[in-house]
């Protein structure tokens, strides 16, 4: 049986960002979700916040739970996590990769425009950290406005931002120093297996170009755009999402 596994954002979310879509691929695969360390319920250890970390412990709970031909989902820093076990462990238990709304270089130079609109250069990496150890759950609000393109209700901005708080201050500031240093742009050519590359056209995270770039540089890639939505678009348009991961992982 496919499995999908729903990898989360660069920091702070959870897998409950996926409650409108884990039901129903539920009914036709068998779906594993999972919190990263530091993140929802997982344990909080106080070591291990880089990616690298990160494709190791999907990598453990692939074996540990014997699961194979898998189609690994991963949303924004989730697909940079996916970049990182494909070129430690290649593809071993993945047989399929989906990517959500992530460019393969957060920083903007003077060969990268599409970086992170947010948290483009070392600068903005200071401030975001001073907005995380000051300001953190006006932080958490921010970030869930910032992934829609639709003004979300009140109650998704608390539910949302609830499950951000679940991760500690200190565990969202040594991810991004690690997550956004890195430039996936030299690797994507050796990814192999077929990935499906979904772009939100109205992100407020990344230019749409960016996003779209990896689906051009991987080998066996496909492009899907989601023209009205913001950057968590498997919330706006959880129909579309789950029908393409369908076809998809079939």
């Amino acid at each position: 049986m496919t499995v999908g596994i729903l990898t989360t954002h660069f920091s702070p979310c959870s897998s409950r960002f996926f409650d409108k879509n884990t039901v129903e691929l539920s009914k036709q695969f068998k779906v594993v979700t999972m919190d990263l360390r530091g993140h929802g319920e997982s344990e909080k250890p106080d070591h291990g916040y880089r990616l690298s970390r990160f494709s190791k412990d999907i990598q453990d709970l692939l074996t540990s739970l014997d699961l194979k031909d898998v189609t690994a989902i991963g949303w924004s820093m989730g697909a940079s996590i996916l970049w990182s076990y494909l070129e430690m462990f290649g593809s071993e238990r993945i047989s399929k990769l989906v990517c959500v709304d992530q460019s393969p270089a957060q920083y903007i130079g003077p060969d990268w425009k599409w970086g992170q609109t947010g948290c483009y250069d070392a600068e903005a990496l200071v401030r975001l950290c001073g907005d995380l150890t000051y300001a953190e759950r006006a932080s958490a609000e921010g970030t869930v406005k910032a992934l829609l393109n639709h003004t979300p209700s009140e109650e998704d901005v608390k539910f949302l931002a609830d499950e951000i708080m679940k991760c500690p201050a200190s565990v969202k500031i040594d991810i991004m120093r690690d997550h956004t240093n890195l430039d996936w742009r030299d690797f994507l050519p050796y990814i192999s297996i077929p990935t499906l590359v979904l772009v939100a056209r109205k992100s407020n995270i990344f230019p749409w170009q960016g996003s779209a770039y990896v689906g051009e540089k991987v080998q066996n890639g496909r492009v899907e755009f989601f023209e009205d939505c913001g950057h968590m678009l498997f919330w706006e348009d959880p129909v579309k999402f789950n029908r393409l991961i369908k076809e998809f992982a079939e």
